[in-house]
């Protein structure tokens, strides 16, 4: 009897292999390289040159150039920028709390850009990553990375409220939590234009308020008022959320790390500071769910619904609230 002819095996490995399922990339969650002394000390004027002019308003507010032109063009500028970060960066960009007709989105972008407070992806992939580690170690920004006693919980406050974007020298990837945003055009685009928005920001206020007086007075005013000092309002009641939100307040909702309900925040905040409800529901388009509780940015959004510009709204619903209450 002849032997059986023997079976190549070289080619069907050689085939396996090339057929084999390609490994997924694992992409870090920071970037390679650190920020450098040149942004961060960039980063440190932007913070502090706003909260210097709003400490020197306080006397000025007694008897020096506050008119209400200057009240109403930084009422509708905070607005603006406010709710961008609130509406467009927060609920929208972070969160895919609702979907936006392109013009929407392209203007929720820019407005949130105007509040200063970053460029549209930094801003969402640090603040993706905050919920993935909320109060726990990888956390960029909370009030409890360096312990529970008061002085540890008072330089965990200042840190998680601002120093935290001067101080850190990482960067969070947007390759690894951004992904999303990085293939929209519209987006990239206003990410790049970041800087021609900060200088619109601060520098529109000042031509409306020369134009409206026909002064160079009021241009003046109108820069320190509406520019200044409405930004580092927005600031700090932004920030806020970061610390005062993680650290004192109301638990409504079970969650797993400590945020909080702050209900005089709600107003400045436009809803923000009914953070609570937010970390036990992140996606959810409405913060404010219980009787009494105000949420301006809610309400914005439903307009926008009503509109058509927004749709897939993710209302909160009654059995998802009963389930995540806290059990007295």
């Amino acid at each position: 009897m002849t032997a059986a002819p023997e079976v190549p095996t070289e080619g069907i490995v050689k085939a396996a292999e090339t057929t084999a399922a390609p490994k997924r990339e694992v992409i870090p969650e920071y970037e390679p390289e650190l920020r450098g002394k040149a942004e961060r000390y960039t980063v440190f004027a932007f913070v502090f040159i706003p909260l210097i002019a709003l400490l020197a308003s306080v006397p000025f507010f007694w008897g020096w150039g506050l008119s209400l032109v200057d009240i109403a063009i930084a009422t509708v500028f905070y607005a603006i920028s406010g709710l961008g970060i609130t509406v467009g960066f927060h609920r929208h960009f972070t969160h895919g709390s609702f979907k936006a007709k392109r013009p929407l989105r392209i203007a929720l972008a820019i407005a949130g850009s105007m509040a200063i407070e970053g460029s549209v992806i930094k801003w969402v992939a640090d603040h993706r990553r905050h919920h993935k580690y909320a109060d726990a170690e990888g956390d960029p920004h909370s009030p409890w990375r360096f312990g529970d006693d008061w002085k540890s919980v008072a330089k965990g406050m200042y840190y998680a409220h601002m120093a935290w974007m001067y101080l850190d020298e990482k960067k969070t990837s947007p390759r690894r939590f951004t992904p999303d945003l990085l293939k929209d055009k519209d987006v990239v685009l206003v990410d790049r234009l970041f800087l021609p928005i900060v200088m619109f920001s601060l520098f529109a206020p000042a031509a409306i308020g020369g134009l409206i007086t026909m002064s160079w007075w009021g241009a003046v005013t109108a820069f320190f008022w509406a520019s200044l000092v409405r930004v580092a309002l927005l600031h700090h009641v932004t920030w806020s959320i970061n610390s005062i939100c993680h650290t004192i307040g109301e638990e409504n909702f079970e969650v797993r790390d400590r945020s909080r309900n702050v209900w005089w925040l709600a107003i400045p905040s436009f809803g923000e500071s009914w953070h609570n409800l937010h970390h036990a529901d992140p996606t959810c388009a409405r913060h404010g769910v219980l009787k009494g509780q105000i949420d301006i940015s809610a309400r914005l959004i439903w307009i926008f619904e009503k509109f058509g510009w927004a749709t897939k709204v993710r209302w909160p619903n009654n059995e998802r609230l009963a389930a995540k209450r806290v059990k007295v």
